[in-house]
């Protein structure tokens, strides 16, 4: 980025509701990190709670007007509920019509049919990447560990070897691919593309993942070499069904909605033309929210008929699956909030300036500012949308690809290292019940390596994309 693109942004850039210097910015965005991170880590704040009074925070000691802040802070909490509640939401029903339909142990007992020996890492880590598209990383968890230890237990694998590559997968997915929240509000706060990021998401996750999961477990089942703990396999969601959905339906249900994203952004790229009739088709069915829509509906008739579903049931089944995301809602509409409180006191400015004076490539600078952020909080989601509110400016004059790029470095820094102050690292400690050492050096450095390979196939295609 050139000084004359950085004073023609400043130029176009709204103007800031505080004249602080960038001394006092940064001291005011250090000190609203660390209320954040204080509140959750030692005051066991809901973060939702830590977000809003960070925000405010943040603009006191910006010296803003705090009914300003205040403004600031409920706009950006309604553009990004607004922006992408609705697929919280339908991925969220979506997930739960795979889970109680039994339609996730139907592709997962269908590919173990297949697999076995040496093929059985791989296995898993196919698995739990399918699985993981359209589930949130802890129901992905759940879902998945009664099939982790059933596996371990009777073909005598080691725990490590079978479980790494699901949790490699389902990590991968929460971090790099939409429709998953963090994507999607990275998305949203830099203007990328959805169709080129799920792409591009895609493209940088087949190599992590094939590298933290498969590659790695051989190392971490040397490490730590533990047999699945027989009390911890919960019952599985189709053990009450008397019939279950078939695995291609279920498989072409759950990969609609990429398959219609993607569609849209290849028939944006081939025929490059708003007014052609085609185009306008696709730029509607590939909407994220008909995408999902669509798949939720196919998914009532592929999913929940077939298992046995009545009409009557649909509806209880779809109340239960909003009841547990109105916290992730609250948390990002938060984190929403406070990425416009920190663009509208000029924060965002000040980063884009700070990164053409120090010559830091935008997307390094994006992945270390998002690890900061997971190390402090540990929390994937918050670091995600805090990160991509402090360079949402660098994105301005970039292209479409570099842009969706920027989303997946800041995803890829947002899983660098989870340990104590992150809820996933005591799920995955207790199902496998594991010490907080040995889940350091599974679990850890699984994530870290995920972040790091992640991140440096980002940095190696904006180099020749």
């Amino acid at each position: 980025m050139t000084r004359l693109s950085v004073e023609m942004l400043a130029a176009d850039a709204p103007e800031p509701i505080t004249s602080a210097g960038h001394a006092q910015l940064g001291i005011a965005v250090l000190a609203g990190i660390a209320v954040i991170v204080l509140l959750i880590t030692k005051f066991k704040l809901h973060a939702f709670l830590a977000l809003t009074i960070g925000s405010l925070a943040l603009g006191a000691i910006a010296g803003a007007p705090l009914d300003k802040v205040l403004l600031s802070f409920s706009a950006g909490l309604g553009t990004t509920v607004a922006g992408v509640g609705v697929l919280i939401a339908l991925g969220a029903i979506l997930g739960k019509m795979l889970a109680d339909s039994g339609g996730a142990d139907q592709i997962v007992d269908t590919i173990l049919e297949k697999a076995g020996g040496r093929s059985m890492p791989w296995a898993m880590v196919l698995i739990a990447s399918v699985i993981g598209l359209p589930l949130f990383f802890e129901v992905g968890i759940v879902l998945l560990i009664p099939v982790v230890l059933m596996v371990a237990k009777r073909g005598n694998y080691s725990l490590m070897r079978i479980g790494i590559p699901a949790l490699a997968g389902l990590s991968v997915m929460h971090g790099l691919v939409p429709p998953h929240p963090g994507p999607l509000v990275a998305i949203d706060a830099v203007g990328a593309d959805l169709g080129v990021t799920l792409a591009l998401g895609v493209l940088v996750a087949v190599p992590t993942v094939i590298i933290a999961g498969p590659v790695f477990s051989k190392y971490a089942a040397r490490w730590v070499d533990v047999p699945a703990p027989d009390n911890m396999i919960p019952q599985r969601a189709s053990e009450d069904l008397e019939k279950r959905p078939g695995f291609g339906a279920t498989l072409f249900t759950v990969l609609l909605p990429v398959i219609l994203m993607l569609a849209k952004a290849l028939v944006d790229i081939v025929v490059d033309d708003p007014e052609n009739p085609v185009q306008r088709v696709f730029d509607v069915v590939g909407a994220p929210m008909i995408a999902l829509l669509a798949s939720v509906l196919v998914g009532i008739f592929t999913l929940l008929r077939p298992a046995g579903f009545s009409k009557e049931r649909i509806s209880p089944l779809v109340e239960k699956s909003l009841m547990p995301i109105a916290g992730i809602l609250l948390i990002v509409g938060a984190g929403g909030g406070f990425k416009q409180t920190l663009i509208d006191t000029g924060v965002g400015q000040m980063v884009l300036e700070i990164s053409e004076d120090w010559s830091i490539p935008a997307l390094l600078l994006a992945w270390l500012i998002a690890v900061a952020i997971r190390l402090a909080t540990g929390s994937a989601t918050v670091a995600t949308v805090s990160a991509a509110g402090l360079v949402a400016p660098l994105a301005a004059d970039m292209s479409t690809t570099h842009a969706a790029l920027l989303v997946l470095a800041i995803g890829a820094g947002s899983l660098f290292f989870s340990h104590v102050n992150d809820a996933g690292f005591w799920m995955v400690k207790e199902y496998f019940g594991l010490t907080v050492g040995q889940n350091i050096k599974t679990w850890s450095v699984m994530e870290t390596i995920i972040s790091v390979v992640a991140g440096g196939i980002v940095l190696l295609l904006s180099l020749v994309i």
